[in-house]
């Protein structure tokens, strides 16, 4: 584990009781609850399709794709639509998220050898853990996220 002084402007959301930082460059929207259709042939994780501003795009649960519980919806459960390279194509995905925080920029105190131990989400999709207010932030690896099955 090798302590890191570099920082990250990141949109923090909530999932299942823990913080994910997603960099603030790839988040394209922050939506209210849409109607979602589904797709039968969809894997666990694929909620279905929703419709952004006339653009169909697949909506994941964050939660469930990296190891967590799924998604219980709130009042203040959001879709955070992003733009991620997927297979070579810049693609928009909506992410499922309890809780949209902050934009904030924090900084990460861990960049190396995510520990297993006392991870609750599949350590492979964090690329590095931040502190903000005095609680842990785990900055997903989009890649790993969307490379994996």
């Amino acid at each position: 584990m090798k302590p890191s002084s570099d920082s990250l402007k990141s949109l923090i959301i909530g999932v299942a009781g823990d913080l994910f930082a997603i960099p603030v460059h790839v988040v394209c929207d922050i939506l209210d609850l849409l109607p979602v259709t589904g797709v039968p042939t969809a894997r666990p994780f694929v909620n279905g399709l929703i419709n952004v501003r006339g653009r169909v795009v697949p909506l994941m649960d964050l939660g469930m794709k990296i190891g967590l519980t799924g998604a219980i919806t709130t009042p203040d459960s959001r879709f955070v639509v992003i733009e991620q390279e997927i297979d070579g194509e810049e693609t928009l995905v909506a992410l499922r998220a309890d809780k949209v925080h902050e934009v904030a920029e924090f900084e990460l105190v861990m960049s190396e050898e995510i520990p297993r131990i006392g991870m609750r989400c599949r350590s492979e999709f964090i690329r590095a853990v931040g502190r903000r207010q005095g609680r842990f932030v785990m900055v997903l690896d989009l890649e790993r996220v969307f490379a994996s099955d």
